[in-house]
């Protein structure tokens, strides 16, 4: 494919833009994007910044955007472990220490909650092979708030089915760990 632009070059970055429901691709070589500043190369560098670029796509927190505009000097936030400044975080994407998490944790969590759909809490998942026992747990766990809820509403015939499972999930649960 040749670049939109020049006309002239083969086309290496490819930008697809979905506005509503209207998509637009815009397809240039690297010396074309970087004259025109279209996606998100760092001023004054040969390189292409990943973290810019999805900064860009997602328009990110507020807070990242006000950093990149203020001058060095005010209001840096800066991890007292490694001394990374929010700023140089932004410049190379990635932390320096797993103390920057706490130190960034204001500039972050609007970041994360909307790359995360509103979640900040990380749920993971555990292989079906070695979890079994954590699954029965886990259901057990959320079978006995259901219960404490219908108690509460003085749903005791439910209750009482939801009792009966817990019940049966425990012994699962201690036959799974007996057969170890």
């Amino acid at each position: 494919m040749i670049c939109q632009e020049c006309n002239e070059r083969p086309a290496t970055l490819h930008f697809t833009n979905i506005v509503n429901g209207e998509k637009t691709v815009i397809q240039l070589c690297e010396k074309c994007a970087k004259e025109k500043g279209e996606l998100f190369f760092a001023a004054g560098t040969s390189g292409f910044s990943f973290n810019d670029l999805l900064a860009g796509f997602l328009n990110l927190d507020p807070a990242l955007q006000q950093a990149k505009s203020q001058p060095l000097t005010q209001g840096i936030t800066q991890c007292d472990a490694c001394e990374m400044t929010f700023q140089q975080f932004i410049k190379v994407g990635r932390f320096g220490c797993p103390h920057c998490y706490k130190a960034f944790s204001r500039q972050i969590s609007p970041i994360l909650q909307r790359v995360q759909s509103g979640n900040t809490v990380h749920g993971g998942r555990v292989p079906k092979r070695i979890g079994g026992s954590i699954h029965i747990k886990k259901e057990i766990q959320n079978l006995k708030e259901e219960l404490r809820t219908l108690v509460e509403n003085e749903e005791f015939e439910k209750a009482a089915e939801v009792r009966d499972q817990i019940r049966s999930l425990e012994n699962n649960l201690k036959n799974e760990e007996g057969n170890r």
